[in-house]
């Protein structure tokens, strides 16, 4: 993703919700500690607190947030927020930085995505970033765009098309706040845009993707990858023999691996590497029951205490589970990364 990025002509700016690891930032950034996207204050205060700057917490301000986003701010070189609301941008005005800082902050335009952010069309999109950049005390640092649509997408030339409508909409936007005598940055993301990305994004300032850290089904089948880039596993242990069932009980439920991708993959909630007859048909929050998309079990083959690997349809969903991951390589345990956790 650096050297697509770096051909392209634009700024990386990684985001860290997927694996909220010290580690995999640094792999994202190059080892530079320096321009990251977060979605939780509990991340930004993590990566500031080992050394992290240029931060944006790309999560339209919640109001009850404000003076740890504060805090934030008056400590780190460049600390930004989002907001789509002028009841935000207020809140911002009512409490003024210390030592003549301002608040970096970044306008949230919604071109398509349907999440927060101020429509694109909406004539209160270009009011707000006018008030925002004449504000005392506020910088309107840049426009922030989420093409989140393209998880609906199958295939590079779906991606692209919305990836192509994303950027025309944000630069159109950006030349009206040109029009207007303000200039600032901009930036649009998700993993299969910046996977596939058009050449028209090159005249972005900054992209921001995330789960392509990992990978995960959910994005193979979107054709952001192959399964063979997806870098997330969880083994689970078969528990126990159901004949009376045609099943396997396995101890990783939705506590586990979440229930995201339901009814959406052949091999239920995951894909059960090397097991292509199985099925993870449902899940209580400890328990799985599996079995087979056709045919019989045969149990000689999955004898008690025995290993099944889950490839997980959200790497997302999936990593927000567990407080700790083993980092393998060549079938040994080199390490394990502690993510950071809450909110």
């Amino acid at each position: 993703m650096i050297e697509r990025c770096q051909k392209l002509g634009v700024q990386l700016r990684p985001h860290m919700k997927t694996h909220k690891t010290l580690e995999c930032a640094d792999i994202m950034t190059g080892g530079s500690q320096r321009c990251i996207v977060v979605s939780t204050l509990a991340e930004a205060c993590f990566y500031a607190d080992h050394g992290y700057d240029d931060i944006l917490y790309a999560y339209s301000i919640p109001f009850d947030k404000v003076e740890r986003c504060a805090a934030l701010s008056e400590r780190l070189d460049l600390f930004q927020i989002l907001l789509d609301h002028p009841d935000a941008l207020e809140q911002l005005r009512k409490r003024p930085l210390k030592d003549g800082r301002q608040w970096h902050v970044w306008l949230k335009l919604d071109c398509g995505n349907g999440r927060a952010g101020v429509l694109h069309s909406e004539p209160g999109a270009l009011k707000l970033a006018e008030a925002i950049a004449k504000t005392e005390g506020v910088e309107l640092t840049g426009v922030y765009a989420h093409c989140g649509n393209t998880y609906y997408c199958t295939g590079v030339e779906q991606i692209q098309a919305v990836a192509q409508e994303t950027t025309k909409l944000t630069l159109q936007f950006m030349e009206k706040l040109r029009a207007g005598g303000i200039t600032c940055k901009s930036s649009i993301g998700s993993t299969p845009s910046c996977s596939h990305p058009v050449k028209d994004m090159a005249q972005l300032s900054e992209v921001h993707p995330g789960n392509y850290v990992f990978y995960d089904v959910q994005q193979s089948m979107i054709g952001s990858c192959c399964m063979e880039d997806v870098a997330v596993r969880v083994l689970t242990r078969v528990i126990g023999h159901c004949p009376h069932r045609n099943q396997l009980l396995i101890d990783c439920g939705w506590a586990g691996i979440s229930l995201d991708g339901a009814g959406k993959l052949p091999t239920g909630y995951a894909v059960i590497e090397g097991h292509p007859n199985l099925k993870l048909l449902s899940m209580t929050q400890e328990h799985g029951r599996v079995e087979p998309i056709s045919g019989q079990l045969d149990y000689s083959k999955y004898p008690l205490g025995s290993l099944l690997t889950l490839i997980p349809y959200h790497s997302c969903a999936t990593a927000v589970m567990h407080p700790v991951y083993h980092v393998h390589s060549k079938g040994r345990l080199v390490g394990k990364w502690t993510p950071t956790r809450g909110w």
